[in-house]
């Protein structure tokens, strides 16, 4: 047994990075600096978006989206049953209600089938989440929230990267908004951005992530003149992070090739296990991201996922689960809208019978042939 601990994610930081960071603590400019401006700058660049604007994190990045079109308390926002719970919480901090969907069972996806039969007078927005880096078919969602004059919000958290018919996610509904947590595509130690190409909700955004200041200190003419048009919130990225961020996305293309190359080199290897089966996008519309390999385990696997967990563990295989519990089924959404069992049936599934495998480009093929090989030996 390996002694080398495999790690679900780790971050590659080399001295760019630090020179970058060390650049900007030596400045004595730690906000609203130049760096934001050129990590937005990059990312229009990369994605092909009109406007980009740098957050906090990607659940800021929601609210302030929902905020900008005026969601309010009596409206519904119809969301994935199987998500990161942020998704949910970014309707519900604005008094909306999240309204759940649940999954298909090839890629863990909203079922689009099911999302037109909750949209009622209240549906202020839809919100999508492409899971593990997969796209949703974001043509149909377009057409249906269009017909039924609604918002369209992507969930781009795990799809940094990810292309659907020749259009980065994030740009194809009304906003897209991506994380930078140390787990992801790329790093800003924590941050997001939010993309649009709608200049509207871009001005409203800006304004309301920064306090609701009309300018922000480098737009100023006078130091320290300023006024507030809006009432707004601190959801700004620091000059630290930016500086992480615009190093890192640079080396995108690079992280995205090893994660596919990851993806397929284990896939090859354990797809011919029994009793498993591995969640996967095969539209051929799509570009993936590949955030992680989810495995389901079925027939007599399915009572024995926390054990196989441990027993990877004891390994030194870092994993993970991608998500434990479907958002309504957590304490907090099941006393406040009620809950019942099998009301989502393949988000259910997908939440406790699979497990998260590292795909990230800190893995060489000696790492995937141990996870393999390990799987193997507990599974069979």
């Amino acid at each position: 047994m390996t002694k080398k601990t495999i790690k679900f994610a780790s971050p590659l930081i080399d001295s760019k990075e630090k020179k970058e960071v060390l650049k900007i603590l030596n400045s004595g400019i730690y906000s609203q600096g130049v760096k934001c401006k050129k990590f937005e700058q990059n990312f229009k660049r990369l994605t092909k978006a009109k406007y980009a604007t740098t957050v906090n994190s990607c659940t800021s990045g929601m609210h302030l989206f929902y905020f900008s079109i005026g969601l309010k308390k009596g409206d519904e926002v119809i969301v994935p049953a199987q998500t990161h719970v942020a998704t949910a919480h970014a309707v519900e901090l604005t008094g909306a209600k999240p309204v759940f969907v649940d999954s298909n069972l090839a890629d863990g996806n909203i079922d689009i089938r099911k999302v037109e039969k909750k949209i009622n007078k209240k549906t202020k927005a839809i919100c999508i989440v492409h899971f593990l880096g997969f796209p949703v078919e974001m043509d149909k969602l377009k057409k249906l929230a269009k017909k039924n004059k609604i918002f369209l919000l992507e969930d781009c958290a795990l799809s940094l990267g990810a292309i659907y018919k020749k259009i980065h996610t994030g740009l194809w509904g009304d906003a897209g908004v991506f994380s930078f947590y140390p787990t992801k595509q790329i790093t800003s130690g924590e941050g997001g951005m939010i993309i649009t190409n709608n200049k509207k909700i871009y001005e409203k955004i800006k304004i309301k992530k920064s306090l609701g200041v009309g300018r922000s200190f480098l737009e100023r003419k006078i130091p320290g003149i300023y006024d507030t048009i809006d009432v707004g919130f601190n959801y700004r990225m620091s000059e630290i992070h930016a500086a992480i961020g615009v190093e890192q996305l640079k080396k995108l293309p690079y992280f995205l090739r090893l994660r596919k190359k990851n993806f397929f080199y284990l896939k090859n290897k354990i797809e011919k296990i029994k009793n498993l089966k591995i969640l996967f996008s095969k539209n051929k519309n799509s570009i993936n991201a590949y955030y992680c390999m989810n495995i389901l385990l079925l027939d007599k696997k399915l009572k024995e996922r926390n054990l196989i967990i441990t027993n990877l563990e004891k390994k030194n295989i870092g994993v993970s689960v991608n998500y434990p519990q479907p958002v309504p089924r957590m304490k907090y959404y099941k006393e406040k809208y009620g809950y019942k069992k099998n009301q989502f049936k393949n988000a259910e599934f997908i939440s406790d019978k699979s497990i998260s495998l590292p795909l990230g480009p800190h893995l060489n093929k000696k790492d995937l042939d141990h996870i393999a090989n390990s799987l193997k030996e507990i599974l069979i």
